[in-house]
């Protein structure tokens, strides 16, 4: 698997795991340990995108 490819899996894991974590804040709100892995996953992401486009 290339390395770009690795990169495209992880950002889509990434993805599902924000939107699953906002779908929970959204109906039950989420504790401090949860929005600091939110804002940590989101911080992931925007750095595995910076990454892929400096390919």
């Amino acid at each position: 698997m290339a390395y770009d490819e690795v990169l495209e899996r992880r950002m889509e894991m990434l993805k599902r795991r924000i939107g699953e974590l906002i779908a929970k804040d959204n109906q039950y709100g989420l504790g401090k340990q949860e929005g600091q892995f939110l804002q940590r996953t989101i911080k992931e992401l925007h750095q595995t995108n910076f990454e892929l486009n400096a390919k």
